[in-house]
């Protein structure tokens, strides 16, 4: 397909029109972490080039992070001008003592209008020209305004990613005291038996304690996911020998899909735990990774005690708020942050009845959704 040219475009008004867009498109990209100096800096020759002004300033409650004055290099002392703003909340506009000295400065006007985030003034866009005009100060306001909305978004993105770390933070602190101490008492029962299986058990058990507690993202791999639910498993099957049994299938094709960190093994931690619970016989864990079209599918299935739906229903609700040990503690964390992380149809599916097992269903997106592909860290890709 050929490229669109300028001749391509029609009228001179949408031509315009197209420009704005474009240079509006750059921008928003360069706002996503807020105003700081980086995106800034970035972000004011764009907006110099959208207003078609001399010189352009973004300015935050304690100084300008970002400027721009192209070829002109007009020198601004902007404290003045912040500092009104600030105070008053509303537009500021100067056409007095503008010009920084220099022989070629044609600035004779300012317009600084606020950035604002909820009801509180967060700083100033200043724009430089050599004339005011209504229409200027019009522009500079409704630029202003928009980019007090990417300022927003991105301040809603960090709420978000606050309250994903914290639902993780509340998961790590709900780890089973009941199974640290039920594992280093495993370990060591083989002590004396069978030194060699009391070693490798001792590593698994760091090996999955170092995993749950790291410092890393909030992503992981459906490898690494299954990896450290299969060293949880081993701890479990040294102390219930062949009352658990524990199978898996996986697609090859769904280990490296990013999923939020620690969901999988939570949930076989709690058949492992409510399904051998009045349970006299054995009891299979069931654990599938199946890809079906855009999605990666994962089920953790157990053939135990099972549960009354108004009980799962009521964990789901509690969203992880019970205390630790509780019934469906990790199912209402895990289902908390899949909806918060890839929306409310991402949530878990849960199928169970008293006497017939549970079956916990999650479903990922395969391609990380470009809105947060930026929380993938070095550590999350790494397999």
């Amino acid at each position: 397909m050929a490229l669109l040219r300028r001749r391509d475009l029609g009228s001179r008004e949408t031509e315009i029109a197209f420009d704005t867009l474009h240079t509006v498109s750059l921008i928003a990209p360069m706002l996503r972490d807020g105003l700081t100096e980086a995106g800034a800096h970035r972000a004011v020759r764009q907006l110099r080039s959208l207003l078609g002004v001399t010189a352009v300033a973004l300015a935050g409650e304690d100084a300008v992070v970002g400027y721009d004055a192209g070829p002109h290099g007009h020198r601004l002392d902007a404290q003045e001008l912040l500092a009104e703003v600030l105070r008053s909340g509303k537009t500021v506009v100067r056409s007095r003592h503008l010009s920084c000295g220099s022989p070629d400065c044609d600035v004779r006007a300012a317009v600084a209008s606020p950035l604002v985030e909820g009801n509180t003034v967060v700083g100033a866009l200043i724009a430089c020209a050599p004339a005011s005009s209504a229409l200027l100060v019009r522009a500079v306001d409704e630029v202003a305004r928009w980019t007090s909305s990417q300022l927003e978004l991105a301040a809603a993105n960090r709420q978000h990613a606050r309250a994903v770390e914290a639902e993780l933070r509340a998961l790590r602190a709900q780890i089973s005291p009941h199974f640290i101490y039920n594992a280093l008492t495993a370990i060591a029962s083989f002590t004396r038996t069978d030194p060699e299986r009391a070693r490798e058990l001792l590593l698994e058990f760091a090996d999955f304690t170092r995993y749950a507690l790291r410092n890393g993202g909030q992503f992981a791999t459906v490898a690494e996911e299954l990896r450290n639910t299969e060293r949880y498993l081993v701890l479990e099957q040294a102390r219930f020998g062949e009352r658990l049994a524990v199978l898996l299938r996986v697609a090859p094709e769904v280990l490296p899909v990013a999923v939020p960190f620690l969901v999988i093994q939570p949930l076989v931690e709690n058949a492992v735990r409510h399904g051998l619970e009045g349970a006299s016989g054995r009891v299979t864990v069931l654990i599938t990774a199946a890809d079906e079209g855009n999605d990666a599918v994962l089920t953790v299935e157990d053939d135990g005690a099972g549960a009354s739906p108004e009980v799962i229903t009521a964990s789901l609700e509690r969203a992880g708020r019970a205390g630790p040990g509780a019934r469906g503690v990790g199912l209402g964390n895990v289902d908390a942050r899949l909806r918060s992380v890839f929306g409310d149809p991402y949530g878990l599916v849960v199928e169970t009845a008293p006497g017939a097992g549970t079956k916990v269903v999650i479903r990922v997106p395969k391609t990380m959704p470009s809105s947060l592909a930026g929380a993938l860290s070095a550590g999350d890709r790494k397999m």
